[in-house]
């Protein structure tokens, strides 16, 4: 019998030690997996990170290359005419800077934002954050109505005076589009609505607002990495109309946080050209663009009086530097969009739950 306790015993002792073998096995299996894991989450990230500097690597060279086919068409073949070099130098830095525009004026464009003039509080409705507009289709009044940062219906009114009045959702149609918006920079233009799509950094779509079908996509290269303006972190994508067509306005962090605006061609939403400006995207709260011309407008963190404090001309006929200061008649403003109506010269603008109209004050040059 003590021999058979021996043996259980020793059996025993062998048991135990195997499970605790086992056991120190499984824990370094599961801080392996653990590092595994964690080595790999790091790999996504730079994979990310790799992926993002060559997407805006391609966007610069693609820029880059705008540019010296710009150039080559400027200068003359050096066989057939004696271009100085200083000549040579003076475009180069021209082009570098990229002041002179490829996208002709517009017929309508011969004019500059000199002051907002008036304000009018139309309505209050909707969340603190939204977008509001006149639909800039020559012959039509409707207004749009685009309530929060994150949605999918919209709402369309047949003109400013039944979007006033007190049973207006009555006479509403609503429309759902197939896809939510991210933000607050959507346009209204020519029977299509152009939107950031939320759950992507940077496609924009164009959805037809008879059928609520995509008519187009495209992923704007280089956008979507930071809020185009600090002070409404919520919208990375911003998108303009003016009387030379649709725009789009986003903050690149390789070039300081400062603000980058982009021609689309609004059938195809093709880039017809991108400008980096002067302009910060640091305490903007909103932009527009007048004739090419952008307008930034800047407030603070706590909210206050909204200035027009920084402007880029793409064809550099107004002169930007040192330019005076234009406040909003308005002393406490929060703006989270405007937009501009080419016709009406008149700014839309959505003042933390207030729909307001803005007369500007436009002279010519």
């Amino acid at each position: 019998m003590e021999y058979f306790q021996r043996q259980l015993q020793q059996l025993e002792g062998r048991m135990i030690k195997c499970e605790q073998d086992f056991q120190h096995f499984s824990q370094r299996m599961y801080d392996m997996s653990k590092e595994i894991h964690s080595e790999t989450s790091k790999m996504n990230v730079l994979k990310s990170e790799v992926k993002g500097h060559l997407d805006t690597f391609a966007m610069r060279l693609d820029r880059v290359e705008r540019d010296v086919e710009y150039l080559h068409e400027k200068i003359p073949d050096t066989v057939q005419v004696d271009v100085e070099d200083s000549l040579i130098e003076h475009q180069v830095k021209e082009a570098k800077l990229k002041k002179t525009s490829v996208i002709p004026k517009g017929k309508d464009c011969s004019s500059e934002v000199v002051g907002i003039k008036s304000l009018k509080m139309v309505k209050k409705a909707g969340d603190a954050n939204g977008s509001w507009m006149k639909d800039p289709t020559k012959g039509s009044a409707k207004i749009y109505f685009f309530s929060g940062t994150r949605n999918s219906t919209v709402l369309a009114y047949t003109s400013l005076k039944t979007f006033t009045e007190p049973n207006s959702t009555k006479k509403t149609e609503v429309i759902h589009l197939p896809f939510p918006w991210h933000g607050t920079g959507h346009v209204v233009y020519n029977g299509f609505v152009y939107y950031h799509n939320a759950d992507t950094s940077n496609e924009i779509l164009k959805v037809h607002l008879s059928n609520r079908t995509v008519a187009d996509r495209v992923l704007l290269p280089g956008a979507g990495r930071m809020p185009a303006y600090s002070l409404n972190p919520h919208t990375l994508l911003d998108l303009a109309v003016d009387e030379m067509g649709l725009w789009s306005i986003h903050a690149d962090p390789d070039f300081g946080g400062n603000l980058v605006i982009t021609k689309l061609d609004h059938h195809s939403l093709a880039v017809e050209h991108t400008w980096d400006t002067n302009c910060n995207s640091r305490d903007a709260e909103a932009a527009f663009i007048v004739c090419g011309t952008l307008y930034v407008v800047y407030n603070s963190h706590y909210g206050g009086r909204s200035s027009i404090q920084c402007l880029f001309d793409i064809h550099d006929t107004i002169y930007t530097e040192g330019i005076p200061v234009l406040f909003f008649p308005k002393r406490y403003t929060s703006h989270s969009a405007l937009r501009f109506h080419p016709k009406d010269k008149q700014l839309y603008a959505w003042d933390d739950g207030y729909q307001t109209i803005y007369k500007l004050e436009i002279k010519k040059m």
